[in-house]
C-alpha cells in the first residue's frame, strides 16, 4: 500500500508517477486521444470503435493494451534477479523501452513503434512496487488511488488517522501535474520532448540503484 512506503518512498513514487503522467500527456495529444499508460481508457475506446464499425481504431487501442502487458511481463521477468536491486532492474527495463521510443523520433520509424515502445515502458514501470508477485502501488492508474483516498477521507471524518489519504492524493496530484507539463511542452516543442521524460526516468533509475544499495541503508541506519 502506498502509505506504507514512508514519506521518502512516497516522494520517490510520486516522481515516477509524474514521469508517467508526462509521457501519457505527450502521447494523448500526439496520437490523437490514445493513451500509453491508462489502459482502461484504451479498452473503452477499443470497444467504442468496434461498436461504431471502426476496426482501425479498435486495432490501435488493443495494440497499445497488448504492448502495455508485454512491458509488464518483461519487467516482471527482470524483477526476479536475486539482488537488492530488483527495483533498479525493473526501472532499467522501463528506461530502455522509453529511450528506444525516444530514438524513433530521430528517424523515419516514428509512429506505431514510438507508441508501442512508450506503452511497453509504462507497463514496465508498474512492476516497480510488488510484493509476492502482486503490484502494491499502481504508478500509472489512479482509480484505485482515488478510491483509497476517498476511503481514508471518510475514515478521517469518522475519527481515524487524519493524514492517511495524503499519499494517494500525492500520487494523483503528481500524475495530473506530469500530464499537464508533458502536454504543454509537447505543444511547444513537439515529440522530441519525449527525450526529457526518457532522461528523467534514467535518472530516477540511477537513484533506485543508489537507494537500494546496502551502503545506503547502512548509512541511513547509523545516522
Amino acid at each position: 500500500m502506498a502509505r506504507s512506503l514512508g514519506w521518502r518512498g512516497i516522494a520517490y513514487a510520486s516522481g515516477l508517477t509524474a514521469i508517467a503522467g508526462f509521457v501519457d500527456g505527450v502521447a494523448f495529444i500526439h496520437f490523437g486521444g490514445y493513451f500509453v499508460s491508462f489502459m482502461s481508457g484504451n479498452s473503452t475506446r477499443s470497444s467504442a470503435g468496434l461498436a461504431e464499425g471502426n476496426v482501425f481504431e479498435w486495432a490501435i487501442a488493443i495494440g497499445l493494451v497488448l504492448s502495455f502487458v508485454l512491458g509488464v511481463a518483461a519487467a516482471t521477468v527482470a524483477s526476479q534477479v536475486p539482488s537488492v536491486h530488483r527495483r533498479g532492474a525493473v526501472l532499467s527495463v522501463s528506461s530502455i523501452f522509453l529511450l528506444a521510443s525516444a530514438l524513433t523520433t530521430l528517424g523515419t520509424a516514428r509512429g506505431i513503434w514510438t507508441a508501442v515502445l512508450m506503452a511497453m515502458s509504462m507497463g514496465a514501470i508498474n512492476a516497480t512496487y510488488t510484493r509476492r508477485g502482486e503490484v502494491t502501488v499502481g504508478l500509472t492508474y489512479m482509480t484505485g488511488a482515488l478510491v483509497k483516498m476517498g476511503q481514508h477521507l471518510a475514515g478521517a471524518l469518522l475519527g481515524g488517522p487524519k493524514g492517511a489519504w495524503l499519499p494517494y492524493g500525492a500520487l494523483w496530484g503528481m500524475i495530473t501535474l506530469g500530464s499537464f507539463v508533458g502536454a504543454f511542452l509537447y505543444l511547444q516543442v513537439g515529440l522530441l520532448i519525449l527525450w526529457v521524460a526518457a532522461l528523467a526516468l534514467v535518472g530516477w533509475t540511477i537513484v533506485a540503484f543508489v537507494r537500494d544499495s546496502p551502503r545506503w541503508w547502512n548509512r541511513e541506519s547509523s545516522s
